[in-house]
């Protein structure tokens, strides 16, 4: 699955690691929807480093099309809570 993560970059990131980043994602989005912004920085930083720990970094030359997209490290909770789909940021 190719994750970017707006304004850094693309990683490539296995399948087998989905599950795992779903359920950082949850917490995730139970922090937007508590407007609890302690949680939701941490929850958001854990995905972020989730991605970058388990996925490839795709060279910025690759044009690839990206499975999923995440909001950069800065994202503020009302940024998120408009990406936020049915299923998390992290559909599945």
């Amino acid at each position: 699955m190719i994750v970017r993560i707006l304004t850094e970059g693309q990683w490539d990131v296995p399948d087998r690691h989905v599950d795992a980043l779903n359920e950082i994602d949850a917490s995730v989005e139970r922090a937007v929807d508590t407007a609890d912004e302690t949680a939701f920085r941490d929850g958001l930083a854990r995905l972020l480093d989730a991605v970058r720990e388990a996925g490839e970094r795709v060279p910025d030359d690759s044009l690839l099309d990206s499975d999923l997209i995440l909001p950069p490290a800065d994202a503020t909770v009302e940024e998120v809570r408009e990406l936020l789909g049915e299923d998390g940021l992290i559909p599945g």
